[in-house]
Formats: C-alpha cells, structure tokens, sequence
C-alpha cells in the first residue's frame, strides 16, 4: 500500500498576511475613491473635476497605504528580530537553561515531563532557535513579518479597489452619478467581502455585509458634507 508522498494540508492561517493586506488595500480603496466621488459630485461640481479628483485620491491613498503597511510591518519584524537575537544569545551561553525552559513550555501544554524533555533535547539538536521561536516566542515561519511585500500588496490591491468606482465614474450618466458609483461601489464590496471571507474560512454572507455596511455609512457622511459644502459656495 502506498503511502501519500508530498501531501501537505492547506489551511487558511497560512493566507493571512498576503490575504490582510490585499482586502484592507482593496476595500480602503473602494470606499475612499467612492466617497470622494460621491462627495465631490454632490458638491455639484464637473465631472472633469470628478475624475480628477478621483485620479488624485488614487494615487495619494496607494502612497499612503503603501508607506502605513511598511512603517506597521517593519516595526513588527524589527521586534521578531530583536526577540530572534536576544533568544540566539541565550542559547549559546545558557543551552541548558533553555532546554529547560523548552520542556517546561510542553509540561504546561499537557506533554508528561519526560517525554517533553526528550522532545525538548531532539528538538534543540534540530534546531534550537526555530523551536524556541516557535514555542517560547509564538513566531511561525507562515506569520512572520515581510514589510516589502506588505506594502506592495497594500498598494497594488488599493490601486485595483480605486479603479472600480472611477472606472463607473467615466461611464455612468451625468444625472445618475452618485446613484451608479454608490450601487457599483456597494456591489464591490459585498463581492470583495464574501471572496475575502470565503477564502479565510468565514461565513461569505457575514464577511459581505460588514463590509457594505461600513461603505454605505462612509459614502452617506461623505455626500452630506460634499451637499452642505457645495449648497454653501
């Protein structure tokens, strides 16, 4: 009988950061082009100025989000690196002292005391710092922090998300704009919501609704301010 070779399970934890960064990019970038759209149509202004408008949030929100993941994520992997030294040093001048520490960590997760400590010392042998990091720090090789690709996922998915409502901007009627760019918009987002969802392993129809919610609120704020602003000029 043949065994499964290469088989690997899936889960989705191991989607978490490439997937946190693409959804936040996205959805920022829907709601905030959509609302500033919105805001600046229902200030009366020209659809050139729309666009405009549009094109230039775009841009600012990729660079900032961009910048704002970086600066976020670095700061988390600076910290991972410092444990990671601090750890490395421990471990060549108090080996012993660590193997301890490892096999108290299984004894408290219900492994007996003596097969903790072989576990401990096989482990140890393996790779020392890698089960430290692990067990006595919570740092996994899936969860660990990548500022570069964080920020290039955050500003690429930001980008993409933006590019929806303006895309319905340039097409939508003159007398329908708001109407077309807040309906588009909203369909995004329940869609972007429910794929999100459904890929982390949540309910679809929950991740779609919280996630509409949030942009129907952020557009109705927006086109009030943009109504009060333009009635006053």
């Amino acid at each position: 009988m043949k065994g499964r070779r290469g088989h690997r399970e899936r889960h989705a934890i191991d989607r978490r950061g490439w997937l946190r960064a693409a959804v936040l990019g996205a959805n920022d970038g829907i709601v905030s082009t959509a609302s500033l759209v919105v805001g600046v149509a229902a200030a009366h202004a020209s659809r050139e100025s729309i666009v405009v408008a549009g094109v230039a949030g775009l841009v600012a929100g990729a660079m900032s989000m961009a910048a704002g993941e970086y600066v976020s994520v670095h700061s988390q992997a600076d910290t991972e690196n410092a444990d990671l030294s601090r750890e490395r040093a421990e471990l060549e001048t108090n080996p012993l002292a660590e193997q301890r520490e490892l096999t108290a960590i299984y004894v408290q997760r219900g492994v007996d005391p003596g097969l903790a400590r072989q576990v401990a010392e096989q482990l140890m042998a393996h790779d020392a710092l890698g089960a430290h990091a692990r067990d006595e720090l919570g740092i996994l090789e899936n969860g660990r922090a990548r500022p570069l690709q964080a920020a290039l996922a955050s500003a690429a998915s930001f980008a993409v998300g933006a590019a929806l409502p303006l895309g319905v901007t340039a097409a939508a009627p003159g007398h329908f704009l708001i109407s077309w760019v807040a309906g588009a918009s909203l369909a995004f987002l329940a869609l972007l919501g429910g794929l999100a969802a459904r890929v982390g392993g949540a309910a679809v129809l929950k991740g779609a609704w919280r996630v509409t919610f949030w942009g129907a609120l952020a557009m109705a704020v927006t086109a009030a301010v943009g109504t009060l602003i333009g009635t006053a000029v």
